[in-house]
C-alpha cells in the first residue's frame, strides 16, 4: 500500500488540509511548503493525480498553442513552459498550429469540456470571438478584444534599443524589414519605436512592412535594398528574418556586417550557451514562460494576477553587428 496524504502531513507536522493545498499549489508559507516537499521525498510520497482530479474536477494538464515548433524561439518558449509546468505538477499538450484557427479552436473547447485547465498561447489567427475574459487563457504578446491575460517583452525598448545599437556602430541610414499581421499584437511596437527613435536622432529611415503570410521574401528584401542604396543598417522583426536580410545582402555582392550592419530580435542560438545567431534584441525567453506559468496557475486558483505584464529586452552582440568602443560614448 502507498504512503498517504495523512502519513506526510504527520512527518511535517501539519493538517492534511496543508499538505492537500501544497500538492494543488495554493497559498501555504514557503517554510510549510518546504517541510511538506520534504516529507514527500523522505516518505517517497506519489499523488494520485487522477483521483486527485477527481476531487478537485481538475486535469492538472495545460496546453500550449504555438505557431511552429520549427521555430527556435517557439521551441525554446515551450522547454521552458514544460519545465516550470513540471514544478508544479502540471502536464503539457503541445498545439503545433501552423497559423490554423480550426486546430487552435479545438483546443480552446478543451479547456470548455474540462480536458485541460488552461491555456497559453501564442497565436495570430482570427479567433477573437472564441476568447472570453473568465476563460484560463494567457496569451503571449497579442490582446483580444476582451480582457485577457498577457505576457509580453518590451517591443518599445526593444525598437529603441536597435536604433540606438546600429546608431552607436556608424550607421548613417537605417531600414526597418519586417512582416505583420492583421490581429492586434505588440510585435508592432518594434516598427513604431525604432521608426521614432531614428525621427528623434534625426537618422534616415526606411521601411518594408509586408503583411502575412509572407511570399518571396527574399525577392522583396532584394529589390527594396537595391531601391534604397544608401541602408548601412537593419533592425529586423524577428532573428529569422535578420537571417533572411543577411543572407540577401551577401547574394547582391555586399558584405555583413562591413556594408550593411543588421539586428534581428527574439535572441535566438542553436542551443543554449551557443552564440546568437545574428545581433538581436534579446527577449528574456525563460522569464516569460515562468511569468506565463506563474500567472496562468494563479487565474485558475481564481488569484488576482496583472492582466498585463512587460518584460525587459537586452542587446545580444552577434557577427551580423560591428564592434563598438563603449568608452567612448557620452
Amino acid at each position: 500500500m502507498g504512503v498517504t496524504m495523512k502519513e506526510v502531513a504527520k512527518l511535517a507536522g501539519v493538517g492534511v488540509g496543508t499538505v492537500s493545498r501544497v500538492l494543488n499549489n495554493g497559498s501555504v508559507k514557503s517554510k510549510t511548503r518546504v517541510k511538506v516537499e520534504e516529507a514527500m521525498k523522505v516518505l517517497n510520497y506519489q499523488p494520485n493525480y487522477y483521483a486527485r482530479g477527481l476531487k478537485t474536477n481538475r486535469t492538472y494538464s495545460i496546453a500550449l498553442i504555438l505557431p511552429s515548433i520549427w521555430h527556435p524561439f517557439f521551441a525554446e518558449f515551450a522547454f521552458y513552459v514544460e519545465h516550470y509546468l513540471e514544478e508544479r505538477d502540471y502536464k503539457l499538450f503541445l498545439c503545433n498550429s501552423n497559423g490554423h484557427a480550426q486546430k487552435e479552436q479545438e483546443y480552446i473547447q478543451m479547456v470548455k469540456q474540462n480536458k485541460v485547465d488552461g491555456i497559453i498561447g501564442i497565436t495570430y489567427s482570427d479567433i477573437d470571438e472564441y476568447i472570453s475574459s473568465n476563460l484560463p487563457f494567457v496569451s503571449i504578446d497579442r490582446y483580444f478584444t476582451e480582457d485577457v491575460f498577457y505576457v509580453t517583452s518590451d517591443s518599445q525598448q526593444g525598437g529603441q534599443l536597435a536604433a540606438t545599437e546600429l546608431i552607436k556602430r556608424g550607421c548613417k541610414e537605417l531600414a526597418y524589414i519586417g512582416g505583420y499581421q492583421l490581429t492586434p499584437n505588440e510585435t508592432k511596437n518594434r516598427r513604431k519605436s525604432f521608426m521614432a527613435e531614428c525621427a528623434t536622432r534625426k537618422v534616415t529611415c526606411h521601411s518594408l512592412n509586408m503583411l502575412e503570410p509572407l511570399t518571396h521574401t527574399r525577392e522583396s528584401i532584394k529589390k527594396f535594398i537595391e531601391a534604397n542604396p544608401g541602408i548601412d543598417g537593419i533592425f529586423a522583426i524577428n532573428d529569422s528574418m535578420a537571417i533572411d536580410v543577411c543572407e540577401t545582402i551577401e547574394l547582391i555582392g555586399k558584405k555583413v556586417p562591413d556594408d550593411i550592419q543588421v539586428i534581428g530580435y527574439d535572441g535566438q542560438r542553436n542551443r543554449d550557451g551557443q552564440p546568437y545567431l545574428v545581433s538581436t534584441i534579446a527577449q528574456p525567453i525563460e522569464l516569460m514562460a515562468k511569468t506565463a506559468v506563474e500567472l496562468l496557475i494563479g487565474v485558475i486558483n481564481d488569484e488576482e494576477v496583472p492582466n498585463r505584464t512587460v518584460l525587459p529586452v537586452t542587446f545580444g552582440e552577434g557577427w551580423s553587428t560591428k564592434k563598438t568602443d563603449y568608452s567612448n560614448d557620452n
